[in-house]
């Protein structure tokens, strides 16, 4: 049932895509799209398994929304910390590896992280290891694994655990 599921789903968002960059509803498109669509689903079944596991409920696509406004504003926050640091005469760096914990368990979810966390300046996901992610930090406050997690993960968990788990 659930592998059903998830191939429907793996489907309807290739399919959806197809749409979207098209811009076209002609017959001829939406032909060539839904054979394409089937296709990859059908090749691609074990290693595109991640883009099915967003969860389609209006909560979920609400709090998609959120995400993109919410990290925008982590962007522009790091990016002027980033640049107070190296503008700064003392130049206060302490650079250093922290370990964070995740509550995430799906794969993407984890995934968008880890590529959230790098994309803000100042910060650089190194590894993930199950639950566990590795992340240079520019100026470590904490080596402390709840203080690092509060710092860097927490925001971004809040939504990407509803959009994923």
């Amino acid at each position: 049932m659930t592998w059903t599921r998830d191939l429907s789903m793996l489907f309807a968002t290739l399919f959806g895509f197809w749409v979207l960059l098209n811009g076209s509803l002609a017959a001829d498109v939406l032909l060539v799209g839904l054979i394409t669509a089937l296709i990859i689903t059908l090749l691609f079944r074990n290693s595109l398994a991640v883009v099915s596991e967003l969860r389609m409920t209006p909560r979920a696509l609400m709090t998609t929304l959120g995400y993109v406004f919410f990290f925008a504003r982590e962007l522009v926050k790091s990016n002027l910390n980033l640049a107070r640091i190296v503008l700064s005469p003392a130049l206060p760096l302490n650079p250093g590896i922290v370990k964070v914990r995740t509550r995430l368990k799906s794969r993407m979810g984890r995934l968008l992280l880890a590529n959230s966390i790098t994309l803000t300046p100042g910060t650089l996901t190194v590894d993930i290891d199950g639950e566990w992610l590795y992340i240079h930090w520019v100026t470590v406050d904490s080596a402390d694994i709840e203080v690092a997690t509060a710092a860097i993960v927490s925001g971004f968990e809040e939504y990407l655990e509803v959009m994923y788990g």
